[in-house]
């Protein structure tokens, strides 16, 4: 496949990237401030839509026995689309209402994610030519990152002034978009896909995966980092409502000045890496370091912009890295890379639910005891000694030389 084919098809992650954004940014701020709910609330619905997605392998494995994997994305993408705004409906019902909604509509975010997000891996994996795999890898997370952006900035803007009602239709238009995305990204792209190949039943496979030494340590590597990366991603928005005071407008907008932030980190390393300065290894330690003095920063009182831009610039090294080698250990395993694929998205799904839970319950309680500020510095502080223990583990698993070059 052409370059145009394969960032035509990456348009699929940029409307999962969007729609992703949402119940994690926005819809966490507005339970937490705005309807003054507990933290721990949003954080087990995040953990939920995580929960749900353990059954991303399944939607790796069939992938790897059926060649039509676009009706699966698109309806993954309806799933998701739908989910999304119902949560965003039920945020003017009255609290009980509003809870049995919101258990519905994260758990359909959650197998949305899983369908839509597995097989378009899959699809990628297939469709891109063994030495351009890299470099559509870098693609697919950079409009990954890219959609995020747009829907955390487009929606902050459009909420001014808000009201439940307002947020019903801007989310609405944001699902509209996603769905349209979607099927310009994927129209066509089954015949370009190769005739499936034999694979074993699930159990199967998930064992054979599970038996490969790198394998099990990449998945152990992937549980450990993404378990730091997420530690924050559900206290961001309302550590800047609680501490600095900013309005859910204006921590939308911050949110995705963190996410713009990361973009560079990605162009960065990728752009670095082609030109043979520093390698994917180099590149996920260094991520972790960064993201760990951004976090410092933030916990510690200073400025809330650059510590931002310094943590979304090191989550951004930090995905090149990681997800580079992702994509050169599924290539390995020809005729399984959905399989392998959903094995390290299951390790990725678990640890992000686990670090919601863990975040916003850890919060509530610190919040009981310390003062805001204190409170959310204490969680900044574990997440940055996370980010340091990846760092060491990212030095003896990944090796010393790249894996995979972005531009490969």
């Amino acid at each position: 496949m052409c370059w145009a084919g394969i960032a035509r098809l990456c348009l699929v992650n940029a409307a999962i990237g969007g729609m992703a954004a949402l119940p994690v940014n926005l819809f966490n701020r507005l339970m937490t401030v705005e309807l003054a709910l507990p933290a721990l609330l949003p954080g087990l619905l995040v953990a939920l839509h995580y929960a749900v997605q353990i059954t991303r392998p399944a939607w790796g494995h069939r992938s790897d026995r059926a060649g039509a994997r676009v009706p699966v994305i698109l309806g993954g993408m309806a799933v998701l689309g739908a989910g999304v705004l119902a949560a965003a409906s039920a945020v003017g019902l009255p609290t009980g209402w509003a809870l049995t909604v919101w258990v519905l509509a994260y758990a359909a975010i959650g197998v949305g994610i899983g369908a839509a997000g597995t097989s378009f891996l899959a699809l990628l994996a297939t469709v891109a030519p063994s030495d351009k795999r890299g470099a559509a890898a870098t693609l697919a997370w950079l409009m990954l990152i890219a959609g995020a952006i747009a829907a955390s900035v487009g929606t902050g803007a459009a909420l001014e002034p808000y009201s439940p009602e307002r947020l019903t239709t801007v989310v609405g238009v944001a699902v509209g978009v996603a769905m349209v995305l979607t099927v310009i990204a994927t129209w066509g792209m089954d015949r370009d896909t190769p005739a499936p190949a034999s694979a074993p039943p699930l159990r199967q496979a998930l064992a054979q995966t599970w038996a490969d030494p790198g394998a099990r340590r990449f998945t152990g590597f992937v549980f450990l980092s993404i378990l730091a990366f997420y530690l924050s991603e559900l206290i961001f928005e309302p550590f800047a409502g609680h501490v600095h005071g900013l309005s859910p407008s204006e921590s939308t907008k911050l949110s995705g000045g963190k996410d713009g932030a990361a973009l560079l980190g990605m162009i960065g390393a990728g752009v670095l890496t082609q030109l043979r300065i520093g390698s994917l290894r180099i590149w996920a330690m260094v991520g972790c370091v960064v993201s760990a003095v951004g976090l410092i920063a933030m916990g510690s009182g200073a400025p809330l912009m650059p510590a931002t831009v310094t943590l979304g610039l090191g989550n951004g090294l930090f995905v090149v890295g990681a997800i580079g080698s992702m994509m050169r250990l599924a290539s390995d395993r020809q005729g399984a890379e959905g399989t392998t694929m959903g094995v390290f998205g299951a390790a990725q799904a678990i640890a992000a639910g686990l670090a919601g839970i863990a975040a916003t319950a850890t919060l509530d309680i610190l919040r009981l005891i310390l003062p805001a500020p204190a409170a959310y510095g204490t969680l900044f502080t574990i997440e940055a000694l996370l980010f340091l223990a990846a760092a060491l583990m990212a030095a003896r698993i990944l090796g010393p030389t790249p894996a995979i070059l972005p531009g490969e």
